[in-house]
């Protein structure tokens, strides 16, 4: 891979990296990308069965699980999209405003 990957001033279009090539994979984890969001989900564990549907659906792998239950909902990279809420049947999870 060359050495001119990201885009500077000096630097001509013709020589920057392509979109959508991804330059250096698996460091999602290391940028927190929570704090934009504009809703946040609650999570009730008396309400929640385990049923790990919410697991399922966040695009952020925000849903913490620990010794197979769900044990909270990292906020760093949640960015409040809602799907774990609404594919919660039993309304352990329920968005507020941020």
């Amino acid at each position: 891979m060359s050495d001119k990957n990201y885009y500077s001033t000096e630097c001509k279009w013709q020589d920057t990296t392509p979109g959508g090539i991804i330059i250096d994979t698996g460091n999602a984890c290391e940028f927190k990308t929570g704090d934009w969001r504009t809703t946040k989900p609650i999570w009730n564990s008396e309400k929640c069965k385990n049923c790990f549907l919410c697991w399922a659906f966040c695009p952020d792998m925000s849903i913490i699980v620990e010794n197979e239950k769900i044990k909270g909902i990292d906020y760093d990279h949640c960015k409040g999209c809602g799907l774990c809420a609404a594919q919660c049947k039993f309304d352990a999870i329920q968005l507020v405003e941020e």
